[in-house]
């Protein structure tokens, strides 16, 4: 069963996700302060990582944006107090795969882990491949040839839904259904935005054209539609 580090400072929250977590199978490692969490992850691996936002000694922040720049590709839950949306984007943006706002269900938590942990160790982890097209969901690079680009986290997740589906056509409900958290409020004109983001993304590596726009309909992933995109 995977090892799980729960960085929490608060004692009985890790009281609670210990008694649940540990009753389900899982190798769990307890640990209060943000200094001590920067050790584990430097000399331990970990196949999921619950992160509370305020430590002490060091935040939540830091040590998330620490562990991806130093290659850590353990998925991240956040825990925190603030249900703000601009200050759960920060979260996000910091390299975390998802947050929980606290006080918060611990088996909706375990819910996400698990959903995390399949995404991790099964088919998610592959890198797909469209007409040339190359997409590393881990590590959030596109590849044509000599050329790449890295992509945020929002456009990772849209273009490998829409890879992942080739060939069908998501209207921009279905896709915010597909990518965005269940929690998030968003709207038409939000996908609209990313899937702007995401095709001046694919522009750099010349593939803007893969991704179409059928007025009407939505937007699919199929080199061989002639239709231009829009």
């Amino acid at each position: 069963m995977a090892k799980l580090l729960i960085v929490d400072d608060d004692p009985e929250i890790g009281k609670s996700l210990d008694a649940y977590l540990s009753n389900h199978g899982y190798t769990l490692e307890m640990c209060p302060g943000g200094q001590d969490a920067q050790q584990l992850l430097t000399g331990f691996k970990y196949d999921l990582i619950v992160l509370d936002w305020n430590l002490p000694g060091v935040n939540g922040d830091k040590i998330c944006r620490d562990y991806r720049a130093q290659g850590g590709q353990a998925p991240i839950i956040f825990l925190t107090g603030n249900d703000r949306i601009d200050f759960l984007e920060t979260a996000l943006e910091a390299g975390a795969d998802d947050y929980m706002v606290k006080p918060f269900n611990v088996r909706e938590l375990h819910a996400r882990i698990k959903t995390l942990l399949r995404r991790r160790t099964g088919t998610f982890q592959q890198q797909l491949e469209i007409d040339g097209l190359v997409l590393d969901p881990e590590k959030g690079v596109v590849t044509v040839g000599a050329s790449s680009v890295r992509l945020r986290a929002k456009e990772v997740a849209l273009l490998e839904y829409l890879m992942r589906n080739s060939g069908k056509v998501f209207s921009s409900q279905m896709l915010f259904e597909a990518v965005w958290p269940s929690d998030t409020e968003g709207t038409s004109e939000a996908v609209r935005t990313w899937i702007n983001f995401l095709r001046q993304k694919l522009a750099q590596v010349g593939k803007a054209h893969i991704l179409k726009t059928i007025l009407g309909s939505g937007y699919t992933i199929n080199p061989t539609d002639k239709q231009k995109p829009q």
